[in-house]
């Protein structure tokens, strides 16, 4: 493959990914595109779509894409690949100060784990060093994935 993907975008595509969507590379391209579920069975059910709107005909377009020429797309890291919760987890516990790995340790304990978590590094004012953390994991996390798909990047 001759392409060039920016390793910023690859990793902006793999925060804003949601439930119910996928974000693939097009290897012909190097575009990143974002496709619903709903856009994919809609275009392998060959579904018409003149009377969508002017966006949801513009998505639906890409959706037919990848449906008929998927072997030109692959799949990003998807958000459970990513495990953002791990990463907190394991940023938890190489804070060196020890009251401050126990108050974020409790933090990340059961439901709504990620609002207590960034409500307590705020408080801890340790906000700085948790997204330069996190930022390299997904740099980290984007390279990879880039090698093992033989994908030639860019910083």
């Amino acid at each position: 493959m001759n392409i060039q993907v920016k390793l910023k975008d690859i990793i902006e595509e793999m925060e804003i990914q949601f439930e119910e969507s996928r974000s693939l590379l097009n290897i012909k391209t190097g575009e990143i595109v974002l496709v619903t579920s709903e856009d994919l069975r809609a275009a392998e059910d060959e579904k018409p779509f003149d009377h969508l709107s002017e966006w949801e005909q513009e998505n639906r377009i890409i959706a037919n894409d990848v449906v008929e020429n998927f072997e030109n797309y692959i799949e990003l890291p998807t958000k459970y690949e990513v495990n953002e919760y791990e990463i907190m987890e394991n940023f938890c516990q190489k804070v060196s100060d020890q009251r401050k790995q126990d108050s974020l340790l409790r933090a990340i304990r059961g439901k709504g784990a990620f609002r207590r978590f960034k409500d307590k590094i705020i408080d801890l004012e340790i906000e700085n060093q948790w997204y330069l953390y996190r930022d390299e994991h997904f740099k980290q996390i984007a390279i990879k994935w880039c090698q093992e798909n033989n994908i030639n990047f860019i910083e």
